[in-house]
């Protein structure tokens, strides 16, 4: 076969539907494809969820405290266990996942010459796997925000929590804010 009945072949099997190719338009774009019928490709976003505190949490000074992220806004897959605290990857979704998480310290008091600090952590089996921090060297009382972001490499049964820890003057306890702009752990599949 020569390269010219090669050529028309193609060009005479142009189209949208099956085992025909597809051919961009005169703007060089895509036409319209309906994608019902494709398989085994990832929609990605979903396991997903998003949690906050149902109410503000006290955090005892110098220790790392898992929040009791018990209200759901959205959980996709029920991977959020509101009892534990905690997301299980579920069956079938092992993969690559994004997590953020925020909180809101309450009316911590630093010091002018001792270094103080705010700390989240994002914990995979049990195991600090990424941390942010926010330093205080003031002797004022203020709220402190702390955020952190982690893309993880999950599999199956893999358990993901969010967990807070401070070392403020005076041996104090601080409250987490609770509410949806001011403590939330959210984290959804990738691919």
């Amino acid at each position: 076969m020569s390269l010219t009945q090669t050529n028309s072949r193609m060009i005479s099997n142009v189209g949208t539907s099956a085992n025909q190719l597809v051919q961009l338009d005169a703007n060089a774009k895509l036409p319209a494809v309906d994608g019902s019928q494709l398989t085994n490709v990832s929609s990605g976003g979903t396991p997903s969820f998003s949690v906050r505190l149902s109410s503000d949490q006290t955090v005892a000074n110098q220790t790392t405290t898992k929040l009791a992220l018990a209200t759901e806004d959205w959980d996709t897959d029920s991977a959020w266990d509101t009892t534990n605290y905690n997301f299980t990857v579920p069956s079938g979704q092992a993969g690559k996942y994004y997590f953020t998480g925020h909180v809101i310290i309450g009316q911590i008091w630093g010091h002018d010459s001792t270094l103080y600090f705010s700390q989240v952590q994002i914990r995979k089996n049990d195991n600090n796997v990424a941390e942010g921090r926010t330093y205080d060297f003031s002797a004022t009382t203020k709220n402190l925000y702390v955020t952190i972001n982690k893309m993880l490499d999950l599999a199956v049964g893999d358990v993901v929590d969010f967990r807070v820890y401070h070392n403020g003057a005076g041996q104090q306890n601080q409250n987490i804010y609770s509410g949806s702009a001011q403590t939330y752990f959210q984290g959804y599949k990738v691919f």
